[in-house]
């Protein structure tokens, strides 16, 4: 069984239109999201084996409260270019890459990449609102067979 957790970044502020897109903040309210959020999966014991984010500013910012609530170490967390500005495809290559190691992955990126992946992956429509988290089961041993293989269970999206 392979768990993968899709997370879309909390809220990040447009105050300055002066900075890159990458270099976007979370509000204050993001961040309490983010926060927030770990605390819920903390609840259900959630622990993942890594955690692979966007280098932008909010998504590692979203990525970094939520192992922490999790306990798990920030220094940890995997930053990859082909979460930011990629497209659903990319993301998958991500997954498939992993090594068979890891039972329970987390990644944390952007819409709509994941909102497509999760309707490539489900079948299912799905808008993933700042802070959404979608969690999906594989009945596989390898992560490359993600994608190829029967999701064995959506868990409905927490936001």
């Amino acid at each position: 069984m392979k768990v993968l957790f899709l997370v879309r970044h909390a809220q990040s502020s447009w105050d300055d239109v002066q900075l890159a897109d990458k270099d976007r903040p979370l509000t204050d309210k993001g961040k309490n999201d983010a926060a927030k959020m770990g605390k819920r999966l903390a609840e259900r014991d959630v622990a993942v084996e890594m955690i692979l984010s966007s280098p932008a500013k909010r998504t590692l910012a979203t990525a970094r409260a939520i192992a922490k609530r999790l306990g798990f170490k920030r220094k940890h967390i995997v930053q990859d270019d082909r979460l930011y500005a990629g497209q659903a495809d990319d993301l998958l290559q991500v997954i498939q890459e992993l090594g068979g190691k890891q039972k329970c992955v987390m990644l944390v990126g952007h819409n709509p990449e994941l909102s497509e992946l999760v309707k490539r992956l489900s079948g299912k429509g799905s808008n993933m609102p700042t802070c959404a988290v979608a969690e999906l089961r594989f009945d596989t041993k390898s992560w490359s067979k993600i994608g190829k293989s029967k999701l064995e269970k959506l868990v409905s999206n927490y936001s």
